[in-house]
């Protein structure tokens, strides 16, 4: 297996899943388990194709991360598929292509969903559960979704309803909220979810203890709504355009609050505790010293962002329910049929699996959609520097306030834009912004801090 770690070392780098950027991985053959594979999926050139998923710890990175890794093993004479999504050649006369983008490996992932089943190997068990295998289309195509960060999807297209089915690169103990939050708006009849498809989920030794072992996702197929856009397009081709938004936006605030009663309907709600509140000020005043030492510009807004801090921790806190976590206009579509769904409920990547399943605030949702829109402007701003700085502020200040009516009105929460909770979830949201974007693209870091200074400077509310 050495030389399959050598192969894998040299190209996991490249992948945009890959997290420790900028630094050689160091890995460990964890364990694999091998998908059969139909012989109606082959040419006639394409016998002895073996279709194996590696599981592989990179132990460089702290806690390790566990990748995985699917792979076609096939005779190197045979090979024509695109040098990016080759891996290697581990011995001679052998290639190994990246699963999603060949076809024995897009079919046989399909078939295994649709049928349900298990694939074994050692110390490793998949387990696919269809939930709605009728909907698998017949005779299926196959295409990667490009430009995704930290999975890898594959869109299937043919006789019946096309399906989108998401790879988890890296893996995580417990039930990925991606699978559990849609399976179960799904079962309570929400329109705004695509419907799943089915899942896989497995077993492997666990990293943390090395004794026994643990379970989790690693795949999630659901239907595919063809001629959708994303809402980060939609608004922003439409702010582009100067057109009014406010009946989209409100409407896509409605959408959020029937998906957030519906969540409260189908798993428990608490109240917040005094620890809550103190986990809370603490994550507050933690990011905002990070921000100083990496993004200095911050620094002398610090005492007032402070009192931002103090004034949510003084009023009383709606209840903890499950939420989407990491949800911004990215993460909505829009359809011409069913108008806007809501995916990928995975929440924020590098939080462990347990904290995603945990209740949170609504309003952090809330929260981050209002960012959003205010880096549709930015973003505006950053294309055409001559573009009128008013004109697509007031466009981003119509569109939060209507989607925040559109919400207010359907969960019946009554929701003041100037709510303290929701001030400073919101000013949380852009210092973690400042900070990332300060790391990774430096020319947008301006969106994030135009938005601390303002919201820091926002006037209490009337009590």
């Amino acid at each position: 297996m050495d030389s399959t770690l050598a192969c894998l070392a040299a190209w996991m780098p490249r992948q945009r899943w890959y997290a420790a950027k900028g630094r050689p991985p160091s890995l460990r053959l964890v364990s694999w388990w091998d998908m059969a594979v139909d012989s109606d999926d082959l040419g006639e050139s394409d016998g002895g194709v073996r279709v194996r998923t590696f599981l592989v710890a990179d132990e460089g990175a702290l806690p390790a991360v566990l990748y995985q890794i699917p792979v076609v093993e096939r005779a190197t004479e045979t090979v024509r598929a695109d040098p990016l999504h080759t891996i290697g050649s581990p011995t001679p006369g052998t290639t190994f292509i990246d699963g999603p983008h060949d076809p024995a490996y897009a079919q046989a992932l399909l078939r295994l969903i649709a049928r349900g089943g298990t694939a074994r190997g050692p110390q490793t068990t998949a387990i696919a559960r269809a939930v709605a295998a009728d909907s698998v289309p017949a005779l299926a195509t196959a295409r990667v979704v490009s430009g995704e960060q930290s999975n890898t999807s594959l869109i299937y297209e043919g006789v019946g309803t096309p399906v989108i089915c998401k790879v988890y690169r890296q893996l995580h103990a417990g039930l990925n909220p991606d699978i559990e939050l849609q399976e179960a708006l799904a079962r309570a009849g929400s329109t705004h979810v695509p419907r799943p498809i089915g899942s896989i989920e497995g077993t492997w030794p666990d990293l943390a203890t090395a004794h026994g072992s643990v379970r989790g996702s690693l795949a999630f197929a659901q239907e595919y709504l063809p001629g959708v856009e994303d809402a980060w397009r939609v608004a922003l081709l439409a702010a582009a355009r100067g057109e009014d938004f406010r009946v989209q936006a409100g409407a896509l605030g409605a959408a959020t609050a029937h998906v957030h009663v519906a969540l409260t309907r189908c798993f428990p709600t608490r109240n917040p505790t005094a620890a809550d509140r103190d986990a809370a000020a603490a994550t507050w005043e933690r990011r905002f010293a990070i921000a100083i030492a990496e993004v200095p510009e911050v620094a002398g807004q610090r005492d007032a962002a402070v009192a931002v801090y103090r004034r949510a921790l003084e009023v009383p806190w709606p209840p903890l329910q499950r939420i989407h976590g990491d949800y911004h206009l990215g993460q909505v579509l829009h359809s011409p049929e069913r108008g806007w769904l809501l995916v990928d409920f995975e929440g924020e990547p590098l939080r462990p699996m347990a904290e995603r399943r945990q209740p949170d605030f609504a309003l952090r949702d809330v929260a981050g959609m209002l960012r959003s829109f205010d880096y549709v402007a930015g973003s505006l701003r950053l294309d055409d520097p001559d573009r009128s700085a008013d004109a697509v502020r007031a466009w981003a200040l119509d569109a939060r306030a209507a989607f925040v009516e559109g919400y207010a009105e359907t969960s019946g929460s009554g929701l003041d834009p100037r709510h303290p909770l929701l001030g400073a979830l919101e000013l949380d949201k852009a210092v973690y912004e400042a900070i990332y974007e300060a790391r990774n693209r430096p020319t947008w870091v301006a969106i994030p801090l135009r938005a601390i200074a303002r919201l820091v400077e926002r006037p209490a509310p009337v009590t």
